[in-house]
């Protein structure tokens, strides 16, 4: 049976409605053009029908703790959510050279028509280190899981920090760019820290970065993050 507690050191996600009171302390609502009040509603109807307000859990399936209040991609790209990372006071940022960040859609996975919308069962995919995109895509389809967008990869290390770890960091690759002619880019998204080198200069060291790997590349410190499910 695959090992799917790979991430089982992190604490449970933070109740809906307080994820939905970090959302409008980011300012997320005026970025994404949706009511605070709209928010706090969600996230209390949400609760009151799966029960996903408190407790504990990591493993496959909904259930208290491993829920992700996500806000579509729709209506707030990656590219406005990334800056309001932090990792200690350094906010967080997109490679220069990935100005096309927000032309990473949906790709073999579908979500939620709506505005909000939950994601379960979180897992970091650790256990897949060193393991490429292309090798981890179809494990993820055979666990029953579904790799997790770049969008709600920000929105999951918005609301748990402690998600994103030197060498326990994350490709999101259910979002991937397909080119004019039809193909898909051999760019995938990741979320990582980075060391300050190169052009990210220095003043960056140890700042959340959005960056990118080639999707037939291994890295031993980038597992492969995904969940159980989407849902309005």
């Amino acid at each position: 049976m695959p090992d799917t507690s790979s991430n089982t050191a992190l604490s449970a996600l933070p109740p809906l409605p307080d994820q939905a009171e970090r959302l409008i302390a980011l300012g997320v609502p005026e970025l994404a053009g949706i009511p605070a009040d709209e928010i706090r509603a969600y996230a209390r109807s949400t609760t009151a029908d799966h029960g996903t307000d408190s407790g504990t859990g990591t493993g496959p399936g909904p259930g208290p703790g491993d829920t992700l209040l996500a806000v579509h991609p729709d209506r707030v790209p990656a590219s406005a959510l990334t800056p309001l990372l932090r990792r200690g006071d350094k906010p967080g940022f997109v490679v220069v050279d990935m100005p096309d960040v927000d032309d990473f859609a949906p790709a073999g996975v579908e979500l939620p028509n709506s505005a909000l919308y939950l994601v379960t069962g979180l897992d970091r995919g650790d256990r897949m280190a060193n393991w490429s995109p292309e090798e981890a895509l179809p494990a993820l389809a055979g666990e029953g899981r579904t790799p997790l967008v770049l969008s709600e990869g920000i929105h999951w290390v918005l609301q748990q920090p402690a998600a994103l770890e030197r060498n326990h960091c994350f490709m999101t690759i259910g979002s991937r760019l397909r080119k004019a002619n039809g193909t898909l880019d051999a760019r995938t998204p990741a979320i990582w820290i980075s060391n300050g080198t190169g052009r990210d200069g220095r003043e960056r060291r140890d700042a959340p970065k959005v960056g990118w790997c080639w999707w037939g590349n291994r890295h031993t410190w980038l597992g492969f993050a995904s969940g159980t499910g989407r849902g309005e």
